[in-house]
């Protein structure tokens, strides 16, 4: 943390943070070790992004950051500070993103609690693998749970978002 933002935070203990979700720029002038879900639900008003165990282990509140998969409950608002965070409700306005689409065609989801956060570990690893193997399907998203067992559907869905179809 810059000298100037530890000085701001030994003052007052808050900083003001800035970070861009959804495309829109947010500041937090709080607690920089508050997790990112908690700030994503309770401040930002974003609600997909779910709370599963709060120690990474389950991957109900994975959102992407820079492209890339993160657990926000255990990842602070600052750790994100001027870098680009995309939630469920931001991955495409109308929810037809090639991931969601083919999750309703396959017909992935039973309870649903788990989706959103299965949603975004599968945009992530199509960002960085647009063509992905069924192992590398598995392997990337072995650290979601779904409690249903909807595991080959999620794996059909994810392949067939790479395929364009």
């Amino acid at each position: 943390m810059p000298a100037h933002l530890i000085h701001a935070y030994e003052e007052r203990g808050t900083i003001m943070i800035k970070v861009k979700i959804n495309g829109q720029e947010q500041s937090w002038d709080g607690d920089p070790n508050l997790p990112l879900l908690w700030f994503l639900r309770d401040e930002a008003g974003l609600t997909g992004t779910k709370f599963g165990c709060g120690q990474a282990l389950c991957g109900a509140c994975t959102v992407i950051v820079d492209k890339e998969a993160v657990r926000s409950c255990v990842t602070s608002i600052n750790d994100v500070a001027g870098r680009e965070v995309t939630t469920i409700e931001g991955l495409h306005p109308n929810g037809d993103h090639p991931v969601q689409k083919a999750w309703r065609q396959v017909n992935v989801p039973q309870c649903g609690f788990c989706q959103a956060g299965q949603i975004m570990q599968a945009a992530a690893l199509l960002m960085d693998n647009p063509k992905p193997s069924h192992d590398q399907i598995r392997e990337a998203m072995s650290g979601n749970i779904c409690r249903c067992g909807c595991y080959q559907r999620i794996e059909n869905a994810v392949h067939l978002a790479s395929t364009g179809v």
